[in-house]
C-alpha cells in the first residue's frame, strides 16, 4: 500500500475522533429533583383521594368532588415526573408511602392549602431553577406545569374552606394532559397546555 495513502487515512481518522460531540452530562440534580416531585406527587394523589373519603363522610360534597379532582391531577403530574426521569436515563424510584394523618375535613383543606402553596412558591421554582442551568428543558417543562397548577389548587382549596357548612356541591373538570383544575366545566382549551376542553375529565 502507498504510504502516503495511510497517513492520510490516520489524519482523517484522527480529525473524525476530535470532531465527535462528547456526551452530555447527566443531570444529576435534576434527577434527584424528580424523583422527590414524583414521591410528591404520588403521596399527594393518596392523600387527596383519603380526604375526600372523609369529606363525603361529612357532607361536604364540594370539597370531595376538589379532593378527587386534585387527586387526578396529582396522578397526572407523577406520570409526567416519571416519564421525564426515563427521557433522561434514569429509573423511577419505589414509591415511599407517607403517613397521612387524615383529620376534619377543615383540617384537610388548611394542610392542603400550606402543601400546595410551598410546592408554587419554593419548591418548583427551585428545581426549575436547577433544571434549567443543569439544561434539562424536559425537566423544566414538567416543573413549570405543575407549578402553575399548584397554585390553582391552592386557590380552589380556599374557597371550598370558605364554603364549608354552606351546602355547596360544585363540581370540577380536570386537564388529562397538565393537571389544570377549574371549578365546573371546561368551556376553553387548557390555558397551560392547550388541550381541548372536549377532553378535559369532570368529577
Amino acid at each position: 500500500m502507498n504510504p502516503i495513502l495511510i497517513l492520510m487515512s490516520s489524519v482523517v481518522l484522527t480529525l473524525g475522533a476530535s470532531a465527535a460531540t462528547p456526551p452530555a452530562a447527566a443531570p444529576v440534580k435534576t434527577l434527584a429533583n424528580l424523583a422527590s416531585a414524583w414521591q410528591g406527587e404520588s403521596n399527594a394523589k393518596l392523600r387527596y383521594e383519603l380526604g375526600a373519603a372523609k369529606a363525603e363522610s361529612e357532607g361536604e360534597k364540594h370539597a370531595a368532588r376538589l379532593f378527587r379532582a386534585a387527586a387526578k391531577a396529582e396522578e397526572i403530574h407523577a406520570a409526567k415526573h416519571a416519564k421525564v426521569i426515563k427521557a433522561l436515563g434514569g429509573t423511577v424510584p419505589e414509591l415511599v408511602r407517607e403517613e397521612a394523618a387524615v383529620g376534619t375535613t377543615k383540617g384537610n383543606l388548611e394542610a392542603s392549602i400550606k402543601g400546595e402553596t410551598y410546592e408554587q412558591q419554593k419548591m418548583y421554582p427551585a428545581f426549575i431553577a436547577t433544571a434549567t442551568e443543569e439544561g434539562a428543558t424536559k425537566a423544566v417543562k414538567t416543573f413549570d406545569r405543575a407549578l402553575q397548577v399548584e397554585g390553582d389548587h391552592a386557590m380552589l382549596y380556599t374557597t371550598a374552606l370558605r364554603l364549608i357548612g354552606t351546602g355547596a356541591d360544585s363540581g370540577f373538570a380536570v386537564c388529562p394532559d397538565c393537571g389544570l383544575t377549574i371549578e365546573g366545566e371546561a368551556y376553553e382549551d387548557c390555558e397551560v397546555c392547550e388541550e381541548e376542553a372536549s377532553k378535559f375529565i369532570n368529577f
